[in-house]
């Protein structure tokens, strides 16, 4: 097994990178453009499936291509390409500016990019310590067997799914300030699901574990290092599961809720994440999910949540989804602040909305799934800080709780098109009865507006709670493009919140 060294794989660094920056930001300069970037991209995937302990599939791909934006006359352009070849660099930065020179009659606004300092030569290599592409795949297989096998053993288990995606990003950046940036990161995102048919009702439940996708490496898969404790999930998810199938129905109405970080990262994500997105909030990107309520007008004066909630933008979490180095549009990774004191403070941003929203820097946001699609504001890690001044447990939440409900673990999820309106399930729901547990309930959906939701967050829990979720498929733009991101929180105590019996919503 190869231990990562820290530094990007020579099979991407020995690629023309160097040849192609310089012909294709030559040839962009030589045919009238004012601006130009030049970004390789390579993207490494393997997916594996098993059913029962069977291998279903196994997938490998690899992507691989260039791409030259320009900058003409306050117009952007852009082409890519898949050969990397000097010529084809030369041939799209000169079509990337007849891109530019014929869209120009369109265009409304100039484009007018934040400054940011210069990075030549940089190197930059995301946290992990197995490289989950120097594992031999039957070595995965036999890893995802034994797990897979320890819950199918289990009394009341009927079928068992086994999914594990990974995924090795590396780009290449380099630009007419003078910056050329090379990149690697690594995720991964194991899962084990169990099933219990009952064939005389006709039903089926279901029971996923909780890690979440992450960048980290094969040691994530094993558990090394306390990275998570699958032999005690696992040993743990038949009886939960047993549990749920004979919990009794949920009582619908207002109800106090302690949230578990396993569940909160998805209201986070859809709530606040998508919300401050800056294109949503001025109503540039629409067609795709929406927009946002969130808009620059309230900025400073809309009150999110309690002062309890404090909210980061974060391209530098360690084992964060959406970490980097520098963006893709050369810009250095970053934290600064959301919401403070539940105050709306701040946005997700790129180089070209910085400066419309009155700023002199980007945060760091541009991000582009291929070489052929143009980068756009995509999202960062989006962080709800824990209570720094006091390390409270979960349990002591669930403690100030008379009548209640824990939830764990995401499920599905709907909210509208202004991220205000939303509906969201689990995992699991525990009851809550005088501050203790009382075993499970099922069919739950709570439901809420974004600021009434947060608004009623009654405490946080310490740093011991905080958990990092995420997840690989965040959509966006079209043509769409597709994200990952981590959503890190602490456990939370939100007071009258509206319960929903999913059972009798659906009329049965």
């Amino acid at each position: 097994m190869s231990i990562a060294t820290k530094v990007v794989d020579e099979e991407f660094r020995a690629l023309p990178l160097t040849a192609l920056a310089d012909a294709a930001l030559s040839a962009a300069r030589a045919a009238g453009a004012e601006y130009a970037d030049l970004r390789v991209h390579r993207l490494v995937q393997q997916s594996i499936r098993l059913r029962d302990g069977r291998v279903e599939s196994v997938g490998d791909s690899t992507d691989l291509g260039f791409a030259v934006r320009v900058i003409v006359d306050g117009t952007w352009g852009f082409a890519s390409h898949a050969a990397l070849t000097a010529e084809s660099a030369v041939e799209v930065a000169r079509r990337a500016v007849t891109v530019a020179s014929t869209l120009r009659a369109l265009n409304r606004e100039r484009v007018e990019l934040a400054a940011e300092p210069r990075y030549d030569g940089i190197e930059w290599v995301s946290a992990y310590e197995i490289d989950p592409f120097a594992v031999p795949t039957p070595e995965k297989v036999a890893l995802l067997q034994d797990y897979s096998d320890r819950l199918q053993a289990a009394d009341g288990v009927d079928h068992v799914t086994a999914n594990l995606l990974q995924v090795k990003e590396q780009t290449f950046y380099a630009d007419t300030f003078g910056s050329r940036i090379t990149q690697q990161r690594v995720r991964l995102h194991p899962q084990w699901e169990a099933i219990t048919v009952d064939p005389s009702a006709g039903v089926f439940e279901t029971m996923r574990t909780l890690a979440a996708p992450a960048g980290r490496g094969w040691e994530y898969v094993t558990g090394a290092d306390g990275t998570w404790d699958w032999a005690g999930e696992l040993a743990q998810m038949p009886g939960w599961l047993a549990e749920k199938v004979k919990a009794p129905s949920v009582t619908a109405g207002p109800t106090d809720l302690v949230i578990d970080p396993t569940n909160l990262w998805l209201t986070i994500h859809e709530s606040i994440g998508h919300a401050t997105e800056y294109d949503r909030a001025i109503g540039y990107e629409s067609a795709y999910a929406g927009t946002s309520f969130a808009t620059p007008d309230k900025l400073g004066t809309l009150r999110y949540g309690t002062p309890i909630m404090q909210v980061t933008g974060d391209r530098t979490q360690v084992n964060g989804l959406a970490s980097v180095g520098y963006d893709d549009e050369g810009v250095a990774g970053q934290q600064w602040d959301l919401v403070r004191d539940g105050v709306l403070v701040g946005y997700q941003l790129d180089r070209v909305f910085a400066p419309r929203l009155g700023l002199q820097r980007s945060n760091g946001c541009s991000y582009a799934d291929s070489a052929h699609h143009v980068p756009i504001q995509r999202m960062a890690n989006v962080l709800l800080q824990p209570d720094r001044e006091r390390d409270t447990s979960t349990a002591e939440l669930i403690s100030r709780v008379r009548d209640g409900l824990y939830i764990v673990g995401d499920k599905s999820w709907s909210i509208d098109m202004q991220r205000y309106n939303f509906q969201f399930t689990g995992q699991r729901f525990f009851r809550i009865r005088d501050g203790e547990l009382a075993g499970q309930v099922r069919d739950v959906a709570y439901q809420a507006t974004t600021t009434d939701f947060w608004g009623a967050m009654e405490a946080v829990g310490g740093p011991s709670t905080w958990v990092l979720g995420g997840a690989f498929n965040c959509g966006k733009a079209q043509p769409g493009q597709v994200a990952a991101v981590s959503h890190g929180c602490p456990s939370i105590l939100v007071r009258g919140i509206n319960v929903l019996n999913t059972r009798a919503e659906a009329g049965q």
